[in-house]
């Protein structure tokens, strides 16, 4: 044992004498790099230099100053390299930091709803409330202590609507004088929008408008400045008692991302914008819901409305399901299932489009898919009677709109026009009609026509603005004998006068070239 402690003992000493050792050679070293060794290799240039010519002085500045830049580039970037690291270093510590005080925050809210549970419970025993009152007071204080157990919500906004909308009714109820025909919709809405906002709006395109909401969920209102596109959804929403939602686009619109909403991994909260708000109000409505795509081609509707595009034309209207999140948790509102929302069949789009340099042209795709309708001009001065609003649920709507089909199809005379021109337009012109705007024809003439319009005035304003609009991206000016061919077409199948739109529309082409 004794042994074995001086042989202990000994190591522990050589091996401190090491470190030491190691510790004095590696100061050394450095003194003489820095210290030493700098002086002899001054020493050394002195000697040298007195051989020197002029140019080897030249080369000689030229080289230190290398040297010297290249010393002071290693500078700079172990500088750099230290104070990212250090950055980065205390950008963890105050993540984590963070994380630790939501946590905590999280914890208190969690104990500040049970206290305040106890203190109204331990109120509502000394209150001697009925048996009622009692038991609809312990519900609450049970649905305040389940949602505390839930813990707080990603979505702050909808969780908000949920309690505006958790003791209201939603139901809607029509009075008699309010069940009426889509005619007298018409009539009733300009005379409101007249009286009651100081709005004009001409037969024409309040026919046009609803007939729009038959064929299609979306809607372009399209234009020159100034005319009444945004004003024109805003009356309908005054009108029906449901204001419209009006939603800026954005310039900087990329993608759905912008439009909906996205989670943020780092708060784990869900930042929800204006329109997700919107759609989501519309879940809990049965009346009539409009939300407002103003200036919508300041960005490419292409690309951040492309989902909800092709998602309306789906059949089943149970598949049109909105992706949110990728799950759901216990605290998500109430109708996020699965971490979708359903759209509901009471909402429409209705997007406001300038035609100006500021602005992107709207592609096919987006057209194809809405209804647009053009306003270039301001409606004259009507003198309306005073006149109120309407209460109308959306079924009531629907309801109108499948007693227009029954009531107002298209006729085989105008099926039969309709394939004439389109075979002439598809030989001619390269353009069709497609199986898509069939549809949404057949859908808008009907309404059209119940709204007081006639049949030929309906497929006059259709196809000049589903069909001619096509022709913008054709090479004009070689095809002006088949532009004044299809226009001796449109007059021999409808008409003379019959087309005003389309005529008027081709005339213009031919006039630009």
């Amino acid at each position: 044992m004794v042994e074995f402690a001086r042989y202990y003992i000994n190591f522990i000493r050589e091996l401190i004498a090491n470190i030491g050792e190691f510790f004095k050679n590696l100061f050394e070293v450095f003194a003489d790099l820095f210290f030493h060794d700098v002086v002899e290799y001054f020493q050394k240039f002195i000697l040298s230099s007195t051989q020197y010519t002029l140019l080897d002085w030249v080369m000689a500045f030229v080289v230190l100053i290398i040297n010297l830049a290249f010393i002071v580039f290693l500078g700079l970037k172990l500088y750099q390299w230290i104070s990212r690291y250090i950055r980065f270093v205390s950008k963890e510590m105050e993540k984590d930091e963070l994380l630790e005080e939501i946590s905590f925050l999280n914890e208190k809210t969690v104990e500040l709803i049970e206290e305040k549970n106890k203190i109204l419970a331990l109120k509502v025993s000394n209150l001697g409330l009925s048996p009622e009152e009692q038991r609809k007071a312990e519900k609450e204080l049970l649905e305040d202590e389940e949602e505390a157990a839930k813990g707080p919500s990603r979505f702050t906004k909808l969780i908000a609507i949920d309690k505006e909308y958790a003791n209201r009714m939603t139901q809607i109820r029509m009075k008699e004088e309010d069940m009426i025909s889509l005619r007298d919709l018409v009539t009733r809405f300009i005379n409101f929008s007249a009286s009651k906002l100081g709005l004009f709006y001409n037969r024409k395109i309040i026919s046009a408008f609803f007939a729009g909401f038959a064929s299609s969920k979306t809607m372009i209102l399209e234009g020159i400045s100034g005319t009444g596109k945004t004003s024109l959804p805003y009356a309908m929403g005054k009108f029906f008692g449901n204001d419209s939602k009006i939603i800026a686009v954005q310039p900087s619109w990329r993608d759905r991302a912008e439009m909906i909403g996205y989670l943020n991994e780092f708060t784990k909260r869900f930042n929800e914008t204006e329109f997700l708000e919107a759609i989501y109000e519309t879940t809990y409505r049965e009346d009539i819901c409009i939300i407002v795509l103003d200036e919508m081609n300041l960005a490419r509707v292409e690309y951040y409305f492309a989902e909800l595009l092709s998602l309306l034309e789906m059949p089943d209207a149970d598949q049109w399901l909105i992706d949110i999140v990728p799950s759901s948790e216990p605290a998500d509102p109430k109708h996020i299932h699965k971490g979708k929302i359903l759209l509901p069949q009471n909402v429409w789009f209705v997007g406001t489009a300038n035609k100006d340099d500021s602005t992107f042209t709207i592609t096919d795709k987006v057209y194809d898919r809405a209804t647009p309708i053009e306003i270039n001009t301001k409606s004259d001065f009507i003198d309306a009677p005073p006149t109120d609003g309407i209460t109308m649920s959306n079924d009531y709507l629907q309801e109108l709109f499948r007693q227009a089909l029954k009531d107002h199809p298209l006729s085989l005379k105008a099926i039969q026009n309709l394939e004439k021109l389109d075979k002439y337009i598809t030989e001619n012109l390269k353009v069709t009609f497609g199986n898509r705007i069939m549809k949404q024809i057949r859908a808008f003439v009907p309404v059209y026509v119940a709204c007081g319009g006639s049949e030929t005035e309906a497929l006059d304003y259709i196809v000049a603005r589903k069909i001619l609009r096509k022709f913008e991206s054709l090479n004009l000016p070689f095809l002006q004998t088949e532009i004044n061919e299809l226009s001796v077409l449109l007059d021999r199948l409808f008409g003379k006068n019959g087309f005003v739109e389309c005529q008027s529309y081709l005339t213009t082409i031919k006039k630009s070239y």
